[in-house]
């Protein structure tokens, strides 16, 4: 089964919409909040910036972006327009921000009509990462930044021992949630290699011991597994009942490592 995002344009609407509500829910995790804080916290946006996020979802990101010091217009684009309806809703009545539907790969801007472009969580899911970061250096400005958090999702656990039934469901659902789960890793080279001078390369962990967004990376995988007829439902329900009592016991633990980095658009 192939990453539902890679074609999110191309779902149904109530597809799109249940997505909606992953990013929401992900979004309002704290622990997600403060590394997304911190990568922010990490850009150095000159004044009056005009600020291009690129795959923006629900806005989640873009809220935040529009509150950072030099910030003076935030542009969020994603190809999915369930997800821009429900971007402009939570959006409403915030200044200098707007919505438009576009292609990662094929961005309607002119050269250098932006300050900085920012990814969240968004190139690990593309076929061809490599064309959307060239796009983001063409509409760019002369030194121009780049801003780009992503999962290092080869690195998702709740595993608590050697051979962990429950860690092959996280593997399951990851396997099929992202496009390439070992991106964040080509991530400096590719940068690199597109025209840009890396300024700051860090890394963010993400753990948890309590119910929430990883026990959701855990049912995933259970359905999915079940719907492949690789387990069965007797076992697919044995497998959340394990995650619930661990969740209850005080044993459960989910922890995914994210990469950040900056970059200036080198000339020419």
């Amino acid at each position: 089964m192939p990453d539902l995002w890679t074609s999110v344009a191309k779902l149904d609407s109530n597809t799109q919409e249940r997505l909606a509500g992953v990013l929401e829910t992900r979004g309002a995790d704290p622990q997600q909040q403060a590394i997304r804080r911190a990568f922010l916290t990490g850009i150095r946006f000159p004044e009056r910036a005009r600020v291009l996020e690129v795959g923006c979802g629900t806005g989640v990101l873009t809220r935040m972006l529009v509150k950072c010091p030099g910030v003076a217009e935030v542009v969020g684009v994603d190809a999915a327009p369930a997800l821009l309806d429900r971007a402009r809703a939570l959006a409403a009545g915030l200044p200098d921000t707007s919505f438009q539907e576009a292609d990662a790969h094929s961005l309607p801007f002119e050269a250098g009509s932006f300050d900085a472009v920012v990814f969240d969580s968004v190139l690990c899911h593309l076929v061809d990462p490599e064309r959307a970061l060239d796009e983001a250096r063409r509409v760019l400005r002369s030194h121009g930044c780049l801003a780009i958090i992503d999962g290092d999702y080869a690195t998702t656990t709740i595993a608590l021992e050697d051979f962990d039934p429950l860690q092959l469901c996280a593997d399951a659902n990851m396997f099929t949630a992202v496009h390439d789960r070992w991106f964040a890793r080509r991530l400096p080279s590719l940068v690199r290699k597109t025209g840009f001078e890396i300024v700051e390369f860090r890394s963010h962990g993400y753990a948890t011991i309590a119910d929430g967004y990883m026990t959701t990376v855990l049912e995933r995988g259970v359905d999915l597994l079940e719907g492949r007829g690789t387990i069965g439902t007797e076992l697919a329900r044995a497998l959340k009942a394990e995650g619930r009592r661990r969740i209850e016991a005080g044993s459960f633990f989910g922890h995914i490592a994210y990469a950040s980095l900056t970059a200036r658009r080198s000339i020419p």
